[in-house]
């Protein structure tokens, strides 16, 4: 079904029902770990401003890296809670498996 429609009165209307999505817990985790992210990046950006060494430059982007990592994992283990297991429960357990698959494999290759 369309997320939207028509009333009787021939107005859009939204389907505000939304399909499964993380915990409101683990997204709230997830949302302040990318802030931090995007604060160590802003930093990062300004150290190349001010000509800083290029040693501070890669460290800085190691952490940056390794933080993305950790909220990738975050993530997938969020989404293997909820949206994995509720595809599970509604008798749909291959696609939510191959879905998870492409998932994790593009995470993997473009994470490393």
């Amino acid at each position: 079904m369309s997320p939207w429609f028509w009333d009787s009165s021939e107005r859009i209307v939204v389907d505000t029902v939304t399909e499964t999505y993380l915990k409101p817990e683990v997204e709230r985790r997830i949302s302040n770990r990318l802030k931090r992210i995007e604060g160590q990046v802003r930093g990062i950006h300004r150290l190349l401003g001010e000509h800083q060494s290029c040693e501070d430059l890669l460290i800085q982007l190691g952490a940056v890296k390794q933080a993305l990592n950790a909220v990738t994992v975050q993530l997938l283990e969020g989404h293997m809670e909820t949206c994995v297991a509720q595809s599970v429960a509604d008798g749909d357990g291959t696609k939510a498996l191959s879905d998870l698959k492409s998932a994790l494999a593009h995470a993997l290759r473009h994470g490393g």
